[in-house]
């Protein structure tokens, strides 16, 4: 019985991966259709929120790491955000090559108008959403977000 039931549960799994992989990529190409007036990305639009959302100011290690990204990608995005003045480098106390970033004028007004935009999507889209759904389906989300993150800790310490 035991072998039956892990085995639906790992089909029932592997179908929820699969419609995450897909739903990821609705969701980034549908960001980046609503923020490119902006002159954003999704991506770009993550990482400015990722900022937003800290509670200090961060160097990009860590909001890669807030981000569960790699180092290196956000590092490029957050030195084209630069490029474009959305962001600035501040000196850090407590690391002197790791350079916190913070947001720019320009950069809060992007990310702004990024959330103006979206707030109204998000409504439609909850649209026959229960409350109680969506936050078992977060429940599931951070779950997961963090045997995997546990797993790949594991991977990485050898």
């Amino acid at each position: 019985m035991s072998e039956a039931r892990d085995f639906s549960t790992r089909d029932a799994l592997t179908g929820l991966i699969l419609i995450l992989f897909r739903v990821n990529n609705l969701t980034l190409s549908w960001g980046d259709k609503l923020v490119a007036p902006f002159g954003l990305t999704s991506a770009r639009w993550q990482i400015l929120g990722a900022i937003v959302f800290a509670e200090r100011p961060q160097p990009v290690s860590w909001l890669a790491r807030d981000l569960g990204a790699n180092r290196q990608n956000v590092q490029r995005i957050v030195n084209d955000l630069h490029k474009e003045g959305l962001v600035v480098f501040a000196p850090n106390p407590h690391h002197r090559r790791a350079q916190l970033v913070l947001l720019t004028e320009k950069g809060q007004q992007a990310y702004a108008a990024a959330v103006a935009s979206y707030n109204p999507k998000a409504d439609i889209l909850a649209e026959g959403l229960s409350e109680a759904d969506l936050e078992a389906a977060h429940r599931v989300m951070v779950v997961l977000r963090n045997k995997l993150e546990r797993e790949t800790d594991a991977e990485e310490r050898g």
